[in-house]
């Protein structure tokens, strides 16, 4: 009886530790996005599931920019928001172009 008490604080250590989730799949690029993506040469140093140049998309997704902002930055980067990488050289991507990227971007969950 002893010996089975001795392990219950293991036990119960045991049980409060819930085992690491998987890393969850990367959220897919719609096709009409991915087209604009490549014609525009964004895919070039941004990517969905590795660093390139530039940042992962879910990593600009993660600070949280409005669609506006998010074709500010393309049009005049800002190299500061981004330490540690090459400094984006500015973009000029049609606006309506522009739009539906920095919309899906702005609402991409990271």
């Amino acid at each position: 009886m002893k010996k089975t008490l001795a392990f219950l604080p293991l036990l119960l250590l045991l049980i409060a530790f819930k085992p690491a989730e998987r890393p969850a799949t990367p959220p897919e690029i719609p096709a009409d996005v991915q087209v604009l993506l490549d014609k525009h040469g964004c895919a070039a140093c941004h990517s969905m599931t590795r660093k390139l140049v530039g940042p992962l998309w879910t990593d600009i997704a993660a600070k949280k920019y409005s669609a506006k902002r998010i074709a500010q930055l393309v049009a005049k980067p800002e190299p500061s928001n981004w330490p540690g990488y090459v400094p984006m050289a500015a973009q000029k991507v049609p606006k309506a172009d522009m739009d539906k990227i920095a919309n899906w971007l702005a609402n991409l969950k990271p």
